[in-house]
């Protein structure tokens, strides 16, 4: 479907390709999307159901675990749904108001994730630099200002994208090769100067994760240089056992997807479909691994959803 304007022809509905040059293993390649994003959303909800209803694990650490796994569900269910029903039913059209409703809580809530990393991060440093300062500093107050801090910067950055994208004429293309909207991928479908939209993109970035990446990596080398004056091992090996958790988190998030963003750019001749494939992976593994990674390393809430399950067996 196209409309006309003064200048010319734009496209009003978008097709994905899905994985392109595997679109004969859909089938195949949809049984893994479809296993992650149940145990994404059984993991996470699971997690928020235990940090909420259980009063001991109403602390900072568990809030915030709280509200990562709540941007884990948004992230898993504003792409996977997406994916399954290419892959099963051949759905690939999607009008241009949805694409852009769906680029836009895909940016924002990885943002958010991001955000919430670093907060964690500095749930850490606290916990460890001021440990008998912790529960005054980092009130329940506070943490509610955090996560609203948090949900402003991200969707008020993302905000102007839409203006960004609504202005444009599409009259190149209209077939998306993956599986998803993304902001600079519909920008090139554009005949007009999208120059705008790279360097508001480019901007969002710096402000944003790449700013996170680096306090979080302050707050780590902080967190270092304090347990290194500790005198016995043991303190210093049981003090950075806390933030195991935290660290596999982290590398799980930024890895894949720093992985993703510079594979195309120094190997030219990498498949289409593996960068789609690398892609996808930076919203998968997060969303499915962190609920596991938290539920098994971390001793309270292995053992309150160990109740929990056997309650319900009793």
């Amino acid at each position: 479907m196209t409309v006309f304007n003064h200048t010319g022809v734009s496209h009003t509905v978008f097709y994905f390709v899905g994985i392109p040059g595997l679109e004969d293993q859909h089938v195949w390649i949809s049984i893994p999307f479809f296993i992650s994003y149940v145990i994404a959303l059984l993991g996470n909800s699971l997690l928020i159901f235990i940090i909420l209803t259980k009063r001991s694990l109403h602390e900072p650490m568990y809030l915030f675990l709280c509200m990562l796994s709540g941007a884990d569900l948004v992230l898993s269910t504003c792409t996977i749904p997406q994916a399954l029903a290419i892959f099963w039913f051949n759905a690939r059209e999607i009008s241009l108001d949805r694409c852009i409703t769906q680029l836009f809580f895909i940016h924002s809530t990885f943002i958010s994730e991001s955000g919430i990393l670093l907060v964690m991060a500095f749930d850490r440093y606290i916990a460890i630099c001021y440990p008998l300062r912790y529960t005054t500093i980092l009130t329940q107050t506070l943490i509610g200002k955090i996560g609203v801090i948090i949900f402003l910067r991200s969707y008020g950055t993302i905000f102007p994208i839409i203006f960004l994208l609504k202005r444009l004429t599409f009259c190149k293309s209209n077939i998306f090769p993956t599986t998803v909207c993304e902001h600079i991928a519909v920008a090139k479908f554009s005949c007009d100067d999208i120059r705008v939209n790279f360097w508001y993109g480019f901007f969002v970035l710096l402000s944003t994760v790449t700013l996170d990446v680096v306090l979080i990596f302050v707050s780590y080398m902080l967190i270092l240089c304090a347990v290194f004056r500790i005198p016995s091992r043991d303190a210093r090996h049981k003090t950075l056992n806390t933030c195991g958790s935290h660290v596999c988190v982290i590398i799980l998030f930024y890895g894949p997807g720093i992985f993703s963003a510079f594979t195309p750019r120094f190997a030219h001749h990498i498949l289409p479909h593996v960068h789609i494939l690398l892609a996808s992976v930076c919203i998968l593994a997060p969303t499915m691994l962190n609920p596991i990674i938290y539920g098994i390393k971390t001793k309270q809430i292995r053992d309150q959803v160990s109740q929990v399950l056997c309650q319900k067996k009793i």
